[in-house]
């Protein structure tokens, strides 16, 4: 199963930025498109006081800082040129839906969104919207956010589509700043199962696909949950992707890029359960032969060896 989407990961909390200009992420746009990757993801467009594009709603409701670069702008016109998808990803206020008020984090959403739409809606490479706020089975009671901002991002573009990349309440579902790899309290695949059927019961309509993350079980755990992801998004109409990680969850040192044969075992998983999709978190750190990680150009070989064996 080849990887055709990637998120893009410009603002984020723990990972360090590699500082790129225009000229670095044209190349690795063009890195991308030789192994197949067809649709690049901004994987948050603001978290807290940061953002990627000069916001005047969240500069005036939220004291955001103005970023150097328009880099909303910037990846839409890269999306055009190589001709690939865009889907933008939606603000992360870091409070209020963490502190139970999701209808805030809504409400100031919804104006991010018609923002975005009179601002950017314009580019042919404009083609999705991505529910930035992740959750696992035991963080349900979002689920209401996800069916308005779903539904208002659909309704404002002409029915553009949604999708949602939660992840599984497993052994390896830790804080990234804990000192400790794995947990005892993780969830079964019953519980999954239960708590995922009243989700999508819930952003039925409002949500186009799902993207579970890979990383936060072990790999011989993953046919069993993937078989039930597929079944739940069969039952109500949802395309499923996997997110198959391309970083290491399972090294003391957060994070590098994953080894090859754990990469491969995961997609051949997904490709087994008739997934839908495979996208990854994420290329340029992970996988890119220009990233700041000597090991991710590496990775990026063996993957190209990889594909190149389905020929």
């Amino acid at each position: 199963m080849k990887i055709t989407g990637t998120f893009l990961d410009e603002i984020s909390h723990d990972i360090p930025h590699q500082n790129w200009g225009r000229a670095e992420w044209d190349a690795d746009f063009s890195h991308m498109k030789a192994v197949g990757i067809d649709t690049v993801i901004l994987i948050r467009s603001g978290y807290k006081r940061w953002l990627t594009y000069p916001s005047d709603v969240l500069r005036k409701q939220e004291n955001c800082y103005t970023p150097p670069v328009d880099l909303v702008k910037m990846y839409l016109e890269l999306a055009d040129k190589h001709d690939m998808k865009f889907y933008f990803g939606l603000y992360d206020s870091g409070k209020y839906w963490w502190n139970g008020d999701f209808q805030q984090e809504i409400d100031l959403n919804k104006k991010v969104i018609d923002e975005v739409w009179a601002k950017y809606g314009h580019y042919k490479s404009f083609r999705g919207w991505y529910l930035t706020q992740e959750i696992s089975g035991r963080t349900g009671k979002v689920s209401g956010l996800y069916a308005q901002l779903g539904r208002h991002c659909k309704d404002i573009s002409g029915n553009l589509p949604t999708f949602i990349s939660p992840w599984i309440d497993g052994k390896k579902a830790v804080m990234a700043a804990s000192s400790v790899l794995t947990k005892q309290d993780s969830i079964t695949i019953q519980e999954h199962e239960k708590a995922w059927n009243e989700i999508f019961d819930a952003i039925k309509g409002s949500v186009d696909a799902v993207a579970f993350q890979d990383g936060h079980v072990e790999i011989y755990e993953l046919p069993d949950f993937f078989e039930v992801n597929k079944k739940l998004a069969d039952k109500y109409g949802m395309q499923c992707w996997t997110n198959s990680e391309s970083f290491d969850r399972d090294m003391p040192i957060k994070f590098f890029p994953i080894k090859f044969e754990k990469l491969k075992l995961k997609l051949d998983a997904a490709r087994k359960a008739g997934y839908d999709k495979a996208i990854t978190f994420e290329f340029s750190h992970f996988m890119s032969p220009q990233s700041a990680y000597l090991q991710a150009g590496h990775l990026y070989d063996r993957y190209k060896e990889y594909i190149r064996s389905f020929k």
